[in-house]
């Protein structure tokens, strides 16, 4: 989230003022195995072989949220460091047991950074449906802390250095695409953005013009640069509420007039982070909402297109 401050939703969640009309019924993955080609390094853990430099524990994780029509298998996570030397980052990767589709999806965090719990509760529930989530380290082990005064936010912002943030994107990009689309398993990745990721999202997908991404989901996305829009050549759903004053629904109304296959869907009434810091999945109608969006999203210009 682009703030010192937590979300100010609404306890109560309304009705969408515009609703992304459903280009097709979410199908489940074929319940089938899948194999990635082993290498002198990997970790066994969860029925395939992912290979990888630095080896961490192995963690496995049960996913208990409630997702509407489908069975959430056990998912599975491990702690990855990925890159060589000075490019070197940590990452986590949680994919399904079970019903596995084979397609990656890179998951770029707010400012509280890829341990946060309500950004791994959501990367855990996007591979409920299939996916292998990878989230990397965006702050090097330095994100933004609930913990700190407002008013030292902007200095800690501006000590960010943009083209190492990007840099790191593209050497997790280059990780998944090893893995997962040199493997022969996916043919495109997805990536998904939260706030200051989803600000980011816009730039990545304008320098990569679906040489190695499918779609891409943009969840309020901050400080966008609009002017590069234009540049974007795959589909990208824009999610955010009209009561957000971190993404402004006319910055949004900008990018979809820009960018090619571009959807933009506003809620009424819902401030920043919603979607995946709900106050409850089992009362946010709205969250759950955005939810089905964006997996219906991911199914249909990554999954179906297999």
């Amino acid at each position: 989230m682009e703030s010192a401050l937590l979300y100010t939703a609404p306890a109560t969640a309304s009705s969408s003022s515009s609703l992304l009309k459903r280009r097709g019924t979410f199908l489940p993955p074929v319940d089938a195995p899948f194999h990635l080609p082993l290498s002198k390094s990997y970790v066994k853990c969860w029925g395939f072989s992912l290979s990888f430099r630095k080896p961490r524990k192995c963690k496995v994780f049960s996913c208990n949220v409630k997702v509407e029509d489908e069975a959430c298998e056990l998912v599975n996570g491990v702690e990855l460091s990925i890159g060589d030397g000075v490019d070197s980052i940590g990452a986590y990767l949680c994919n399904a047991v079970k019903n596995n589709n084979g397609t990656g999806i890179l998951l770029l965090s707010d400012i509280f950074g890829y341990e946060d719990s309500f950004t791994r509760d959501f990367a855990y529930r996007v591979a409920c449906n299939g996916y292998n989530v990878l989230v990397p380290d965006l702050f090097r082990g330095n994100p933004w802390g609930k913990d700190q005064p407002q008013a030292s936010f902007e200095q800690w912002r501006g000590s960010l250095d943009k083209q190492r943030v990007v840099r790191d994107i593209l050497t997790s990009t280059k990780w998944m695409v090893n893995e997962f689309v040199a493997a022969g398993i996916s043919k495109k990745l997805g990536i998904i953005g939260f706030c200051f990721g989803g600000g980011l999202l816009i730039d990545i997908l304008a320098q990569d013009q679906g040489s190695q991404f499918g779609v891409g989901i943009s969840f309020y996305g901050t400080r966008t640069d609009v002017s590069v829009a234009s540049k974007i050549k795959v589909p990208l759903l824009l999610i955010a509420g009209d009561n957000d004053s971190l993404c402004p629904v006319n910055v949004l109304k900008e990018i979809e007039k820009n960018a090619n296959g571009c959807r933009m869907v506003v809620f009424e009434g819902r401030g920043h982070g919603f979607a995946h810091r709900p106050q409850s999945l089992d009362d946010d109608k709205d969250a759950e909402e955005a939810f089905l969006m964006m997996r219906n999203w991911l199914h249909d210009g990554l999954v179906s297109e297999n």
